[in-house]
């Protein structure tokens, strides 16, 4: 297709509405504009054309023969549009929310509190897709993700909404309920890390302890580790918003915590991509803040 040919659309829809409401001034009504843009719009078409399109007829502005033709091609594309807009809104609006996660924070975070979100809004479906993988909002299809690190995301809105600094565990069976202590005192026990990363492992040398001169087991998963914590088997570090329900529940308790970290959960959204739905959404998420 030659745009090189093809008029403005600004213009085009000017004088689509001034042909259908054979008036300049309803069709600036419609269209929020001047009568003067109006009139202007349909002049700068009949000089594009050389030909000419609107003529006054009394107290209206008619088409004329040529403008008629433009007139009613204008109407069925606009239509067309207006039509296909419109499916894909509702497409949009009736497809689930798509939210991309880590598997810990689903299960440790994110499920002990969206019951309230579905009683709260029972009308919006939610798909959640837990994964270690990291996702791309655009290609894989999601409408919103929530991933662990400082906010720097290229090309997605972010915004924190949990801090997620480094915590250890451990069963109240193998420090007792009121543990008062260093991280040098925490040598000599059994470790159950889930892919300790470089940055906890600096945490934990900068705060007196080297895993290296620990015993240390492995876990290939956040349920996993935090399963044996609690029935006593070792002790654990994790994100602070993993622990905090077993914490508040007594199940476990809180040697060491990082106290200000830069790190924490974002909730990632695209800037193409913000329905209604999802407002609410994000607006829930933020209120969850404050709740256990």
């Amino acid at each position: 297709m030659d745009w090189r040919h093809v008029p403005s659309l600004a213009a085009l829809r000017a004088f689509e509405a001034a042909a259908r409401l054979t008036s300049y001034s309803a069709a600036a009504r419609e269209l929020n504009v001047t009568h003067a843009a109006v009139a202007q719009h349909v002049r700068k078409l009949e000089d594009h054309f050389g030909l000419s399109l609107m003529r006054r007829d009394g107290q209206t502005m008619q088409p004329t023969v040529d403008g008629q033709r433009l007139s009613r091609s204008l109407s069925t594309a606009f239509g067309q549009i207006a039509e296909i807009s419109e499916d894909l809104i509702a497409r949009d609006a009736d497809h689930p929310l798509r939210i991309a996660t880590t598997p810990s924070f689903a299960e440790y975070w994110l499920m002990p509190r969206i019951g309230g979100f579905w009683a709260m809004h029972p009308d919006i479906r939610i798909e959640i897709a837990p994964s270690g993988d990291l996702v791309d909002l655009r290609a894989d299809g999601f409408d919103l993700a929530i991933r662990y690190g400082r906010g720097n995301w290229p090309g997605l809105n972010a915004e924190r909404l949990e801090s997620a600094g480094h915590i250890v565990v451990a069963a109240p069976s193998i420090v007792g309920k009121d543990y008062v202590g260093c991280m040098s005192d925490l040598g000599d026990q059994h470790w159950l890390i889930t892919g300790t990363s470089k940055e906890e492992r600096v945490w934990l040398k900068e705060n007196g302890l080297d895993l290296s001169k620990c015993r240390v087991t492995q876990m290939d998963v956040t349920a996993l580790s935090l399963q044996a914590v609690r029935a006593g088997h070792g002790i654990t570090i994790v994100p602070r918003a993993v622990a905090m329900g077993d914490i508040e529940n007594g199940t476990l308790v809180a040697l060491c915590e990082e106290i200000d970290s830069d790190v924490g959960y974002h909730i990632l959204t695209r800037p193409d991509r913000v329905s209604p739905q999802l407002k609410t959404l994000i607006n829930w998420l933020r209120k969850q803040r404050k709740t256990p």
